[in-house]
């Protein structure tokens, strides 16, 4: 079993404010992943200054394995300072793990981070250090698969003073709206967005602070195949279809012409379904031996609208898709369950489309769009030309 990690945020700017204080830096190098939360002094223009540079100073640094205290050293010399309060920090949460689960957490002033182990939410066991004049605090993590750490800003406990609640949102209120709502196969950030969402809701929509919630998941890797047209050479259609049904995880055909090719390979037929779940999207088909068959390009534009929204730090709707239509049984797969994902795609001239709006030209900007923002979600994407 091939282990991974994947990482999700989500931000509610205070009311009022067009930028937020807080700020999300993810790196990637090698096997190693670094996660940065920090929350800048104030809100407005100067919190977003300071979060950010301090996001990305000590992501970078530590991404490059530079030791911690002069990761924290940097940033005390490194940020302006307010001439209002003489204090010049911005508070954080920093996550730095390999796929294999081994890594540290370190927090400077930030609620304290949350870890969902075994289907609980729980507390990390912390050692104070001493880092030029500052008390942070280190976890060791050794994370098993589905494990997930939750970290945030002080929106979060904040939620509610003077509204809903007197004192705010409790971290045992937190723990057991989390340990009531999570589910196991939720992705990292299907989880951030149940935390923030909540928030919201308590801020009445109106945030009295910036929020933001970023969550980190150890999860097995699933490696997604798809088909999206059929090959220019008809000739190659075997070779093209042996190629795609190739290697483990789950297998998924978009466009008639494609569903027919591969059916045949299969030496089997499409059945089609009768059922609308939704009057704008075709329905689906069914090949034996694969996982979905949709429709093409009108299937492949609204899971597109899908994916704008899926990464929207603002939209804090649930990720998870609850319709039965291809667009959203798409979503699923390939927004919530997949990690690795590679297309096929044909460059062919579907005889269907002519006299329609829509040529290869459209298929390919539609597919291009799409696999840029499914490397946005953190996805490992490959494009496979044909």
């Amino acid at each position: 079993m091939e282990l991974c990690l994947e990482c999700g945020c989500t931000s509610l700017n205070k009311y009022g404010e067009e930028l937020c204080g807080d700020n999300v830096e993810i790196s990637r190098n090698g096997d190693y992943t670094t996660l940065v939360l920090a929350d800048g002094l104030g809100s407005g223009v100067k919190a977003n200054i300071l979060s950010t540079l301090t996001s990305k100073i000590l992501c970078t640094m530590v991404s490059n394995d530079i030791d911690m205290y002069e990761c924290v050293e940097t940033i005390i010399q490194t940020l302006p300072v307010c001439k209002e309060r003489g204090v010049a920090y911005s508070t954080f949460s920093l996550i730095h793990v390999n796929n294999k689960g081994e890594g540290y957490l370190f927090e400077f002033d930030n609620p304290q981070a949350i870890y969902y182990h075994e289907g609980r939410c729980t507390d990390f066991d912390r050692t104070a250090l001493d880092i030029c004049g500052k008390k942070v605090y280190k976890s060791d993590l050794k994370l098993s698969k589905d494990d997930c750490i939750l970290v945030m800003s002080d929106g979060t406990i904040h939620a509610g003073i003077g509204m809903i609640l007197n004192f705010g949102w409790q971290r045992p209120q937190i723990l057991e709206h989390l340990n009531n709502n999570i589910k196991p196969t939720m992705s990292a950030r299907a989880i951030a967005c149940l935390l923030a969402s909540a928030c919201n809701d308590l801020y009445l929509d109106k945030p009295g602070d910036d929020t933001t919630v970023a969550a980190l998941k150890i999860r097995e890797k699933l490696n997604v195949n798809i088909m999206v047209g059929p090959p220019v050479d008809k000739e190659k259609d075997d070779f093209y279809v042996s190629n795609f049904l190739s290697g483990d995880g789950k297998k998924v055909v978009c466009g008639g012409t494609s569903s027919m090719i591969v059916a045949r390979y299969l030496k089997t037929t499409v059945r089609t379904s009768f059922d609308f779940p939704d009057k704008e999207v075709p329905p689906i088909g069914y090949i034996d031996g694969i996982d979905l068959t949709t429709e093409g390009v009108i299937t492949l534009r609204r899971l597109l609208q899908l994916s704008e929204r899926y990464l929207s730090i603002h939209d804090l709707t649930p990720k998870t898709f609850t319709k039965t239509d291809g667009a959203s049984l798409l979503a699923t797969v390939l927004f919530e369950e997949a990690t690795d994902i590679k297309f096929f795609v044909g460059q062919s001239v579907n005889v269907a489309h002519q006299g329609l709006p829509i040529d290869t030209t459209m298929k390919l900007k539609l597919v291009e769009k799409l696999a840029e923002n499914l490397r946005a979600m953190g996805k490992s994407v490959i494009l496979n030309y044909d």
